[in-house]
């Protein structure tokens, strides 16, 4: 299903706020897109996140309502969160919300039941789910989002503590900028997006915006379809914009890896070849399939990668300040887009992004733990 999203009130803002008055409007778009590009895949600097917090609060219990342990970012931070939570010594619960709202709406349902100290919402969109989370606010229970925002940091007005993700605009920059780069400035795109998220329609909105700064570029089409749905969906839709477009859909760009998972099959079908056209970038989250798919040459090109284990470790620390009373601690991760060139290092050789910077030590250091 083709729809054109509009950017809404909270989107334009948060691009106006990141980019000033004219967002993506670069001078040069692909001498920008190209810097821009190189910088994102240099090697994982060192670690910059926090060295001070409150000690680790003893005998806490969290659960992890994941919007849906199928996609490969959800799960990867639950793994995170439960080795995290280990190492604080707390008990930790993970419950799957199954990809569809009824879903969310009961796993959040359980969570509160079982009043723990504390939930992170794993991709659960925090105005999906408005009503049940003030619900668990109101009875103590501390929230802390992961992608459960269209932004990063604290999110008051949703109870919500504070939200990890790494900057979704400049995730979404770093994808279509390469796009741009890679093309020398005559890509023509199709955005897949899935207007059940917030923060999915921020990532489509910034992508085309990049793709329409470039002159020579062009966004043939955006593509409004559920994540809950792609194994069904993104094989016949695959098909029917090969019929539509033909040769001229030269990039893909997706919010995060998902699609590709079903697209792959279609374009091998189609006989498009494995590593040529169109290129598929995605921005996020940096599943393990996507990984293998990246180094193989297999029907993707690129992804913006987050490191979810880290964040699974950054949502217990977040847990751990909201639970003593302090003030998150707005760290934030830098963009890194994997290519075929890169694809190997930051723990890419293992499927993940898992960077050597010795974030474990620094949070079981904060804690006061072994």
């Amino acid at each position: 299903m083709k729809t054109r999203l509009q950017p809404t009130a909270l989107v334009t803002a948060v691009l106006l706020a990141s980019f000033g008055s004219a967002p993506f409007a670069f001078a040069d778009a692909v001498s920008d897109a190209k810097a821009f590009v190189a910088e994102a895949s240099k090697p994982n600097p060192p670690w910059t996140g926090p060295t001070t917090g409150p000690v680790a609060q003893t005998a806490k219990t969290l659960v992890y309502v994941a919007a849906d342990l199928r996609n490969g970012g959800v799960l990867g931070v639950s793994k995170g969160i439960e080795e995290a939570g280990a190492a604080i010594g707390w008990t930790v619960r993970v419950i799957d919300g199954q990809g569809t709202v009824s879903g969310r709406s009961g796993a959040l349902q359980q969570a509160i039941a079982l009043q723990p100290d504390g939930i992170v919402l794993g991709s659960v969109d925090a105005n999906e789910q408005a009503e049940l989370i003030k619900q668990a606010a109101d009875a103590g229970i501390k929230i802390v989002g992961w992608h459960a925002t269209a932004k990063t940091g604290p999110a008051p007005e949703q109870n919500v503590f504070t939200n990890i993700t790494t900057d979704p605009l400049e995730i979404s920059r770093a994808a279509a900028s390469f796009v741009v780069a890679d093309s020398d400035g005559k890509a023509n795109v199709v955005i897949f997006t899935d207007s059940v998220y917030e923060i999915a329609v921020a990532k489509s909105d910034a992508m085309a915006e990049v793709i329409k700064a470039c002159a020579g570029c062009k966004v043939l089409s955006i593509e409004d379809t559920p994540l809950a749905e792609a194994s069904s969906r993104i094989p016949p839709l695959t098909n029917a914009l090969l019929q539509r477009f033909g040769a001229d859909w030269t990039y893909s760009l997706t919010i995060n890896d998902l699609p590709f998972d079903f697209m792959a099959p279609a374009l091998q079908s189609a006989g498009a070849a494995p590593d040529g056209f169109p290129r598929n970038i995605s921005a996020g989250d940096g599943s393990e399939a996507a990984f293998q798919r990246i180094q193989q040459n297999y029907y993707q090109f690129g992804t913006v990668a987050e490191p979810l284990s880290m964040h699974g470790w950054q949502a217990v620390d977040e847990m751990n300040r909201a639970l003593a009373g302090e003030a998150a601690s707005g760290f934030v991760v830098p963009v890194h887009l994997f290519l075929p060139q890169n694809v190997t290092q930051d723990g890419g050789d293992k499927f993940t992004f898992d960077p050597a910077n010795g974030y474990r030590d620094a949070y079981k250091k904060i804690w006061g733990v072994n």
